[in-house]
Formats: C-alpha cells, sequence, structure tokens
C-alpha cells in the first residue's frame, strides 16, 4: 500500500460542515448543537428537520408540519405506479423505484418531497404486499403519527408516536456516513436533490451499513430465551460470527444513539402499563453480549450499538423487519437533503484522487 493512503479513506476528513458532530472517542452526538439524547426524547421529527434544513433554504417556513403534510399528499399519488410485481420486491428497492419518479430539483419544494417520500412509499409497499390497499395520508396529522397510521390502517397512540419520533430523529444525521458521503459526491455534481437522495438510499441499503438492524431480530429469535444467551452467543462468537447490534466503525466507546433509542423502548413500554418480556429477554441478551465480548475481546472496544434497540423500537411498533432500511431512510432523508444542499453552498466538485497500482506500460499487440 503507498504511503499515506488511508484504506475505507479512515481518518481522511472530506468536508466542513455544520450539521452534526460525531465524537466517536468519547460516546457524543451533537446535531446542530444539541446532544443527540436531548433531541431524541423531545423533539418532533419535522422540528428535527427543520434544525437541519435552517440556513440552507431562503423560503424555509417557521414550522415544517404543514408543508411536509401537503407533500405526502403530492407524493401519494404516485402510489399509483405501485404494481403486484414491484410490491414483491424487496421493500427497500421497491420504495426506491417509486421515488426515482419524482423530479430532479434543489428547491425547497423537491426536498419536501423527498422528506416525504419513504415515509408515504413505505407503508404503501408493505400494504400492497400483503394484498391490502394503500392508506392515503392524512395532512393534519404529525409525520411519525401519519406514518403509523398509512402502515397498519389505525390510528396510533401518542406513546407510539412519540417513539417513532424519538428514532426518526435519533437516525436523521450522523457525519459523514457512506450514504451521506454518496449523497454529497452526488450532489457537488449538481445532478439533483432527488438523485442524491436515490444515492444515498443505494449505500443505505448495504448490509454494512443501514441494513443490519433486521439481523437483530433474527438473533433474538434464535436465541429464544436468556438462559439461551450465553450459549448461543458463544458459539456463535466460535464461528467467527459477528454479534449484531455490537461494535461500530467510528464509537469507541457505547454508541450514543443506542441510549437514545433505549430509553424511547423504556417510555413506549412505561406508558403501555409494563415492561413486556421481549424488553427484558433483550436486556438479558444485551448484558450476556457485552459481557462475553469484554472476556474475548478485551483489547476491542465492542460495545452496544444503534441497531439493537432499533431493532427493538421497531419490533414494538408493529414494523417488519424487512422495512426496517426503509424506516431509517425515512429520518436519514433528513440529513442527506441538508449535507446535498451544505455541499451545493460550497460548489467544488467531489474528485478524490486514486494511486494507480496496476501493471507497467506495455506495447500494444
Amino acid at each position: 500500500m503507498s504511503q499515506g493512503l488511508a484504506q475505507g479513506l479512515e481518518g481522511v476528513i472530506a468536508a466542513h460542515t455544520v450539521l452534526s458532530d460525531v465524537d466517536g472517542a468519547h460516546g457524543r452526538l451533537v446535531i446542530r448543537g444539541y446532544a443527540v439524547e436531548d433531541l431524541a426524547g423531545a423533539t418532533r421529527f419535522e422540528d428535527a428537520a427543520h434544525l437541519l434544513f435552517d440556513g440552507f433554504f431562503d423560503d424555509l417556513p417557521a414550522d415544517l408540519a404543514q408543508a411536509l403534510g401537503a407533500a405526502r399528499v403530492e407524493v401519494f399519488a404516485q402510489v399509483a405506479a405501485l404494481d403486484e410485481a414491484l410490491a414483491k420486491r424487496d421493500p427497500v428497492e421497491a420504495m426506491r423505484a417509486l421515488l426515482a419518479r419524482l423530479p430532479d430539483g434543489d428547491d425547497l419544494a423537491t426536498a419536501l418531497l423527498l422528506l416525504a417520500a419513504p415515509a408515504v412509499f413505505t407503508p404503501a409497499v408493505l400494504r400492497v404486499g400483503a394484498g391490502r390497499a394503500p392508506v392515503a395520508p392524512d395532512p393534519a396529522l404529525s409525520h411519525a403519527a401519519d406514518i403509523l397510521r398509512m402502515t397498519r390502517g389505525t390510528p396510533a397512540s401518542d406513546a407510539e408516536t412519540r417513539a417513532l419520533d424519538a428514532y426518526l430523529v435519533t437516525v436523521c444525521d450522523h457525519g459523514l456516513n457512506a450514504s451521506t458521503f454518496a449523497a454529497r459526491v452526488i450532489a457537488s455534481t449538481r445532478a439533483g436533490l432527488t438523485s442524491a437522495v436515490l444515492g444515498g438510499l443505494s449505500a443505505l441499503k448495504g448490509p454494512l451499513h443501514g441494513g443490519a438492524p433486521g439481523p437483530v431480530i433474527d438473533m433474538l429469535d434464535a436465541i429464544g430465551t436468556p438462559d439461551n444467551a450465553r450459549p448461543w452467543l458463544e458459539k456463535a462468537l466460535a464461528r467467527g460470527d459477528r454479534l449484531m447490534g455490537f461494535g461500530h466503525r467510528i464509537y469507541r466507546v457505547r454508541d450514543p444513539r443506542a441510549d437514545a433509542l433505549k430509553a424511547a423502548v423504556r417510555r413506549l413500554s412505561d406508558a403501555a402499563g409494563a415492561r413486556p418480556g421481549r424488553v427484558v429477554f433483550a436486556e438479558a441478551v444485551e448484558q450476556a453480549a457485552l459481557q462475553i465480548l469484554r472476556e474475548r475481546k478485551p483489547d476491542r472496544p465492542l460495545d452496544t450499538n444503534v441497531e439493537f434497540y432499533t431493532a427493538l423500537l421497531l419490533e414494538a411498533l408493529g414494523l417488519p423487519p424487512s422495512s426496517f432500511t426503509c424506516v431509517f431512510a425515512m429520518g436519514r432523508t433528513a440529513g442527506w437533503i441538508a449535507h446535498a444542499r451544505e455541499q451545493l453552498a460550497g460548489g467544488k466538485l467531489i474528485r478524490p484522487q486514486s494511486v494507480y497500482v496496476g501493471p507497467g506500460v506495455r506495447q500494444a499487440a
């Protein structure tokens, strides 16, 4: 490897941003000056999106709720293109195909359509795939409440709405992760916000990025009982398997988003009047996993990450694991759009260099 070449661009500074600060050494995530734990406990998704968009759109209204509700209604017209064949695809692929039907622009109107799109298309894909009719948006509802209503066909409780808001806010931005970097690269070409969001979504789909929370449910189901946690986890590690929901590329200590979502899960449980057995079981698995990882890999900082309690929270809200990446995109689209606009403001095309390591010049036959 050539001197100075960082694999995966590890440690390379590729942008200056006002949007979020990821401090992996100390386990902190700050979004425009606010700790993610504070935002997730007290903020609607609309308000978090406003916080990210502030300064990047001259016509940004004081409250995004009404404009976002109207955008959900407008986007719903594209659901007519959801046929049976498309509904049978993986939900993120079907949602991406519908999103690609939106016009490419750089203005607030385009941004709102893109913000609304995953929230409208995902419930429609899930319902049509299950043989049910899509449910049209209600622009009078909050974004999180309408997502749950469109998915189920019945209203969500206030506690459920707050729980989904907590999730969407928690994942709305996270520094220059793979999908956000992809979105910024595309935005730097001036291709448009829709192209940038499609690029971000395509990167998020990968199992090393946003495609990971679903397997946490598979792991919990396979373990089955608290007594089986340690033997199952030890066998998994002996096979060389990765324990889903533990460890992170950036965080050297506990992922602060895991704590924000764990608090949201507990608030949802408290609102139901009791802590469900699934929550107690998951906490037992978490503790067993952390103990084993400390014993086996004392030199590696492997702690609970955002995937673990993402899976538990979204499952508690009745969302199927096949939709988890789509729900992740519902929140992260706000960050992709804000980063795309920030990149446009800088005006520089992202064009890194590569180091050639192939054969020397040869004579053509």
